[in-house]
């Protein structure tokens, strides 16, 4: 199957790239960090405020949409993006993740996910059918196949090998079913090398806990399957560094250089620098918002707490090479006057910075990639941030 990335520069002493990923709404460079807009929106936030701190692709997730407003609700109002006023690319997870940390609330069987709502204890069903369904109704760009996730924490290795057994399983049943929901690509490539996309893209989900076989076994098998890009999963979930960077790099070397790799659920900078230098390509995380709710600022000289006395005389922006709103506009003084008083307009310009600070370095990323420094541009960012 054809994948719409199209990769531009490759970094000469590691795994990472640049590249350029087509969707049905437009352009997005990679890598790339993705806001999380888990239930149609990103925390705080508005459209036009993810606009402002140069978003341009959100995560949102199927199972909080299927359980409210619905997926039949979404499309009869014209699909997320009309919904959300949203002009960018959305990647929809297929839930699977919420589904496993509902542990004493679901049931897993060939079929499928048997699961109780969180918010009224309703039964329903997840199938690796039936969620390619619920995303072509939600109208997203990206549609993730249904998995079955564990944690990545001293897991049994014959725990794993059973889930990523039922893993492939679901994927190649998804992978029929896509087929199915979109016969025909409209893929096409054009001559600047750029592609136009008509219908929404199928990536399909690596599993395999913390082990290096069980890994890359998921990755030849899904590379075997017809998928325009690749999600690791079921990894940021309490295992080690060294854990973390094995696992990714026992995927992506297993994995077709063509096609975009995506790893759910980080955020942090200098996991996404390990990452990268392995050669990932996309990343989302609610880590950077869910953070700024509490105080916690990332800036290039590293993170700091907004509450801290040290601030409220400080007449400095959070981050003095920072563009966001909060940076042009407003003190540290300011801003740490209005999340000690309990201000809610403290969250949306935490959380803009900390989004920005992201999409920020990913340009910075990519630029170092693109002029073959990147890891020197490693060595320097982390030992400031650091």
């Amino acid at each position: 199957m054809i994948s719409p990335f199209r990769i531009l520069k490759k970094d000469p002493q590691t795994r990472a790239r640049t590249g350029i990923l087509y969707t049905r709404h437009g352009a997005v460079h990679t890598p790339v960090f993705m806001p999380v807009a888990t239930q149609a929106s990103v925390k705080a936030l508005t459209s036009a405020d993810l606009r402002d701190v140069h978003a341009e692709c959100l995560l949102s997730n199927t199972y909080h949409l299927y359980l409210r407003p619905g997926t039949k609700t979404l499309q009869t109002l014209g699909g997320l993006h009309k919904f959300m006023k949203w002009d960018g690319s959305i990647l929809t997870d297929s839930g699977g993740f919420q589904v496993y940390s509902l542990s004493q609330f679901r049931k897993i069987s060939e079929e499928g996910v048997l699961f109780r709502s969180h918010h009224d204890g309703s039964k329903h069903l997840f199938t690796p059918e039936n969620v390619i369904e619920f995303e072509s109704e939600i109208g997203s760009d990206i549609w993730t196949m249904l998995d079955v996730c564990i944690h990545a924490k001293d897991p049994a290795k014959r725990e794993a090998r059973l889930a990523l057994e039922q893993t492939k399983r679901w994927a190649k049943r998804a992978a029929a079913h896509y087929q199915k929901t979109v016969p025909e690509q409209h893929i096409t490539l054009q001559s600047d090398g750029s592609f136009t996309v008509g219908n929404s893209l199928l990536f399909g989900i690596i599993q395999g806990s913390v082990f290096a076989d069980l890994r890359k076994e998921a990755a030849l098998h899904m590379a075997s399957l017809q998928t325009h890009g690749y999600c690791i999963g079921g990894l940021s979930l309490g295992e080690s560094q060294e854990q973390m960077n094995d696992s990714v790099l026992a995927v992506t070397e297993n994995l077709p250089e063509e096609k975009p790799r995506y790893f759910m659920g980080l955020g942090t900078p200098v996991e996404i620098l390990n990452c990268v230098e392995r050669g990932v390509d996309m990343f989302d995380c609610v880590w950077p918002t869910r953070v700024a709710r509490n105080g916690m600022v990332m800036t290039e000289e590293g993170r700091l707490n907004i509450k801290n006395a040290c601030f409220r005389l400080d007449e400095r922006p959070l981050d003095e090479h920072c563009d966001c709103l909060a940076c042009r506009n407003y003190s540290r003084a300011y801003l740490s006057h209005l999340f000690r008083s309990g201000e809610l307009t403290s969250h949306r310009l935490l959380s803009m910075h900390n989004i920005r600070f992201l999409t920020r370095t990913m340009e910075n990323i990519r630029q170092a990639i693109d002029n073959g420094t990147f890891r020197q541009f490693k060595a320097d960012f982390i030992a400031k941030y650091q």
